[in-house]
């Protein structure tokens, strides 16, 4: 069976830093690319960063660009969200995603796998 389940939320105050991880198992993932996404209340459920296959592309949202680092360890079937200089507005849940085609994507539907998520929220 497939799983993506993140960890790593929690509460910071505003400027703190949070590391989320990914571990992914029931499947190889070494080939698929793999984002994260975040959900506020109320919110769509909006793109943050994605990473290739081989953690050589990335590709941020401009809300966070600067700030969150994407990273992978294909040994380990783990993916990383590094996320600095926190804003209350960072406050969301945060998913990670697999997609199989060796393409990047901002768009949530085109990912085939989803883990639970992790909640992040961040006072002002």
């Amino acid at each position: 069976q497939v799983h993506l389940v993140e960890s790593g939320g929690g509460l910071v105050q505003a400027g703190g830093s949070l590391r989320l991880s990914c571990a992914a198992s029931g499947r190889d993932f070494s080939s698929d690319y793999m984002g994260w996404f975040r959900q506020a209340p109320g919110k769509e459920r909006e793109f943050v960063a994605t990473i290739s296959a081989r953690g050589v592309f990335t590709y941020y949202a401009d809300s966070v660009k600067g700030r969150f680092i994407i990273s992978r360890d294909r040994a380990k079937n783990t993916m990383y969200l590094q996320l600095n200089s926190l804003k209350p507005e960072d406050s969301a849940v945060y998913y990670c995603a697999a997609r199989t085609s060796a393409r990047t994507s901002t768009l949530s539907a085109s990912y085939d796998y989803w883990g639970q998520g992790t909640q992040v929220t961040v006072s002002s």
